[in-house]
């Protein structure tokens, strides 16, 4: 999860540190331009709160604000879409004290970023989420932990409420998707109710998730999970073979508990059209493999704010390859890994929104 910290005060500053050592993924902080003295270094300064956070809101994972909850609410509040989309959003008082899930907590994470930074700083977790305080697991939570989209949107709080009422809502998995092995697997371990058959032996009525492909036509009191695809983005130095390639893919998968079969697209810079490692993996995986010429990769970068390698960047004219170049394939991404180097390779994992 690719994480924005936003502080308001001096203290927030000197907290923001903390808050950047405890989070795995890349995390950029933004701080008042007043009090960048009490800054870590790499902390970029900001002059307006209310206009950073809209440049910056659909282009992070998470944000998370050292300040008071109402100064959160009023900053995020143009810009909410739906929680299918919005990022998480965190607030916490300046001495980590406490640690709120503000938005959305199940598919966009912020309960489990919430409970993870409060165990690092030393605080509490402050989760309002129903279904977390009552002890039950939601379907969206679930569809959250295994890179599922779920769909309508509206089924998820009717089969939330059902959960509320003591109810136990059924899975069934389409065993002629891709990985239904795995999902099965997954939602067993999780002590759900999970029967996997065909799609056309699904039942009609009642209440239920469906675990499918594809929605197609909706019914009645289902809530459809479709597996979301995961790009990899893939950098490498020339002449770099196959066999290599492979072994950092497949590592930057397990690292996120995902197989390298779960990866539904690759992709590079067009410097890269003719390695034959890269296409020889593509064509090895049933994969296709797109090319981004530097325009595009260039626009990804300045988007989403990603951090540039001046080595890169004089070598190909951009600073950046594999988390851009799988940006570049998405209308909107959530990232699974940063840029992660491997022996002559760098991989980024990218789920679409």
């Amino acid at each position: 999860m690719r994480c924005a910290v936003l502080a308001v005060s001096s203290q927030g500053a000197a907290l923001s540190r903390r808050v950047r050592d405890a989070l795995d993924g890349d995390t950029d902080i933004y701080v008042n331009e007043k009090y960048m003295g009490a800054a870590p270094d790499g902390a970029k300064p900001y002059r307006r709160l209310a206009e950073y956070v809209g440049e910056i809101f659909h282009r992070y994972d998470g944000l998370i604000f050292i300040a008071a909850a109402g100064i959160a609410v009023r900053m995020i509040a143009p810009h909410l879409m739906s929680k299918l989309e919005d990022p998480a959003v965190l607030v916490m008082d300046e001495r980590g004290r406490h640690v709120i899930s503000l938005l959305s907590g199940h598919i966009g994470g912020a309960n489990l970023l919430a409970r993870q930074l409060a165990k690092s700083l030393g605080g509490e977790a402050v989760i309002t989420t129903a279904t977390d305080v009552e002890g039950k697991l939601a379907p969206d939570a679930v569809a959250a932990s295994l890179a599922l989209r779920p769909w309508p949107k509206e089924q998820i709080e009717l089969l939330n409420s059902a959960l509320l009422q003591g109810e136990t809502i059924p899975y069934y998995v389409d065993e002629s998707m891709p990985r239904a092995e795995f999902y099965s697997r997954r939602l067993r371990e999780y002590k759900l109710s999970v029967h996997r058959m065909e799609r056309d032996g699904f039942p009609t009525d009642g209440l239920r998730v469906l675990v499918v492909e594809e929605p197609g036509d909706l019914q009645k009191g289902a809530l459809y999970l479709s597996p979301r695809r995961l790009i990899a983005g893939i950098g490498c130095r020339q002449g770099t073979e196959e066999q290599l390639i492979r072994r950092a893919l497949d590592a930057a998968c397990h690292s996120i508990g995902q197989e390298i079969s779960s990866v539904s697209l690759l992709a590079s810079t067009i410097v890269k059209k003719e390695e034959q490692g890269l296409l020889s993996l593509a064509e090895t995986m049933g994969r296709e493999i797109c090319f981004f010429d530097n325009e595009a990769l260039q626009s990804k970068i300045d988007d989403y704010h990603l951090k540039e390698s001046s080595f890169v960047k004089s070598q190909i004219g951009v600073g950046n390859v594999c988390e851009a170049a799988a940006l570049a394939c998405v209308t909107s991404g959530r990232f699974a890994l940063p840029k992660t180097k491997y022996e002559k390779v760098t991989v980024a994992l990218i789920w679409e929104r």
